[in-house]
């Protein structure tokens, strides 16, 4: 992977950084961000991490994880680099516009757009983690535990820890210098995985009750739904949907996990999930939604089984171009 020197000349030209990520984070926005911020604060930069929905009590065990604002400063960011991580446009940050010195994309999405002064779109990369992670390389910087940790987070959490297609050589040779560095993987998967509060439990039980699993063509569909109803009732939150989609997935048949969580009355969050080939990245941008391959999403409003019709619709149409 080349890093662009471009970006690495700016990081050790310029002094003051905001680094923001994407609406409903997870471990790879999450651990990208606070890993380049620890590595920009050796460089003695004035560094702030913002993210308008903050750190979900998941990743609360990410070291230095209390960098994370959810307010952000307007007049410093005049001043300021403004480094936009995991996504490429504001919508997915929650801002409307920004005022700033110059913008610096760091993505790893297929979907791109031309917004950004510098950008550096990595679609093959499996994780924005991994892209911090040959960044920090590339400026000379001694990646302490602290780091490790939230850079092997980030890519554990995109990975699939390791399970995904996309697992490369790269990927692996990157995690086992962070273990080197510091990182206890079986601490981190227990983190990821096995910390888990009853309501979110609760919750995943009322989700997979909701499970159908639909054939089109040659494609196998497992469709299910979070309503705002299934939230009160179990007092769970929307941070605690992350990798319920992955249950369906399991699956052996089953070629696309697609879930509907309801975000307000009657608008739902789609997220996608596949196997192999079967591209939902494309599906995706049916909606104007977008992502990856075997990951994308995209927000659609209405009545569910009409929200359901469609996206089977838009499923038969990518059999009929396969």
């Amino acid at each position: 992977m080349k890093v662009p020197e471009e970006i690495v000349e700016l990081l050790k030209r310029e002094q003051s950084f905001t680094i923001v990520s994407h609406i409903n984070p997870e471990g790879d926005a999450l651990g990208a961000s606070i890993a380049l911020a620890l590595a920009l604060r050796l460089l003695n930069r004035d560094v702030r991490v913002f993210n308008r929905d903050g750190v979900p009590y998941m990743y609360g065990f990410l070291p230095f994880s209390e960098l994370v604002e959810t307010g952000m400063d307007r007049e410093r960011l005049k001043n300021s680099v403004l480094i936009v991580l995991d996504c490429n446009d504001l919508e997915r940050v929650g801002l409307k516009e920004v005022e700033c010195k110059k913008i610096v994309v760091i993505d790893h999405h297929q979907t791109v757009t031309d917004f950004g002064h510098i950008r550096w779109i990595e679609p093959e990369s499996p994780a924005a983690g991994l892209m911090v992670y040959n960044l920090l390389k590339e400026l000379g910087t001694v990646i302490d535990r602290a780091m490790a940790v939230n850079l092997y987070a980030a890519i554990a959490v995109d990975t699939g820890t390791f399970r995904y297609e996309n697992t490369t050589p790269e990927v692996l040779r990157a995690a086992a210098e962070l273990v080197e560095a510091g990182v206890n993987p079986g601490e981190v998967s227990r983190r990821l995985y096995e910390s888990w509060s009853v309501n979110k439990f609760r919750l995943l039980v009322s989700m997979l009750k909701t499970v159908e699993i639909v054939n089109t063509g040659n494609i196998n569909s497992a469709i299910s739904i979070i309503t705002l109803d299934m939230f009160r009732e179990t007092g769970a939150d929307a941070s605690d949907t992350e990798n319920f989609i992955n249950f369906p997935r399991m699956i052996e048949s089953v070629d696309i996990s697609a879930m509907f969580r309801e975000v307000e009355s009657g608008c739902w969050k789609a997220s996608l999930r596949s196997k192999g080939n079967c591209d939902v990245s494309l599906i995706a941008s049916h909606f104007g939604g977008g992502g990856h391959k075997n990951a994308a999403g995209y927000k659609v409003c209405g009545d569910i089984e009409e929200v359901k019709r469609g996206l089977l619709e838009a499923i038969q149409d990518l059999v009929a171009t396969r």
